[in-house]
């Protein structure tokens, strides 16, 4: 058996497409969706996420506001800036780019971020709000996941999913996501401190990759048939590398990989949540 590509690049297309069409009917009410960014210091990766995050507003019809800051940027000026956006009608949501350097604190900023403008969903507010099942913008990557999985017709209700680390972007909100009565999935939630992990993975219909760990989960660990999904993100000398060894494409029905799948996955719902909010404005 060797395993079937799950293209993320094919389904963020799709979905690119289909909100160029809804931005157009905005358009048509005189109403622009806005995304805004703030970005600070000069880590070459938040560049480039940046900067495709620009490019595809510009496909779609969405304005971009760009706000870049200095390495050496003050808490205070940081604050100013992020209350700028939240009163700026212009910007519709924004995202802070994380990692912050580390004289910022992440979670700080964050908690700055007026949560009706949360492109990410990971203000601690909408976090809380996923928690008890009330509408608010979502976490992009896990709503990417979601719908690359429904796209590639795998069963998500009753399905037991184990996912490979508990982060606050990935790992944790994925798992409110699926035990959502809409998804009905049941969730395996394994860390650093999981004792046998092959043990989780192995009775999984689909494993979740989100540890950036290279090469942790190899075909032994997996079931025959079962789905993968790739967020673990590592740069090497080889490119970027996820957390499954090559060998689990000889033995799953279906894999996500990375690079390929999810990251573009996770830029497309940023644009959708941005979209999302003009709408509910525009109404």
């Amino acid at each position: 058996m060797t395993a079937t590509k799950m293209d993320g690049k094919i389904a963020a297309a799709a979905i690119k497409e289909d909100l160029k069409a809804r931005v157009a009917a905005l358009a048509e009410k005189g109403v622009t969706p806005g995304l805004g960014t703030v970005l600070v210091g000069d880590d070459p990766g938040s560049h480039a996420y940046v900067r495709g995050k620009h490019r595809d507003c510009a496909e779609v019809g969405i304005a971009s506001l760009r706000v870049d800051l200095p390495e050496d940027t003050s808490q205070e000026r940081l604050a100013e800036e992020i209350a700028r956006l939240n009163e700026d009608p212009a910007c519709t949501g924004y995202i802070v780019q994380l990692p912050l350097p580390a004289h910022l604190h992440d979670n700080w900023a964050l908690e700055q971020i007026d949560p009706d403008k949360d492109a990410d969903g990971l203000h601690p507010t909408n976090l809380g709000r996923l928690v008890l099942g009330v509408e608010a913008p979502l976490p992009c990557t896990p709503r990417g996941i979601v719908d690359l999985l429904r796209r590639n017709d795998v069963p998500l209700k009753g399905a037991e999913v184990c996912i490979v680390g508990r982060g606050t972007t990935v790992g944790r909100p994925l798992g409110l996501l699926l035990t959502r009565r809409t998804e009905n999935a049941t969730v395996t939630l394994c860390h650093t401190g999981t004792r046998d992990l092959a043990e989780h993975t192995r009775r999984a219909d689909i494993v979740v990759g989100a540890a950036g760990s290279p090469g942790l989960i190899t075909g032994d660990m997996i079931r025959p048939g079962a789905v993968l999904v790739d967020v673990g993100m590592t740069r090497t000398e080889a490119g970027l590398v996820g957390d499954f060894d090559p060998s689990v494409w000889e033995v799953a029905s279906k894999v996500a990989p990375t690079p390929g799948g999810i990251g573009l996955m996770t830029r497309a719902m940023l644009l959708a949540n941005v979209v999302e909010r003009a709408e509910k404005l525009a109404r």
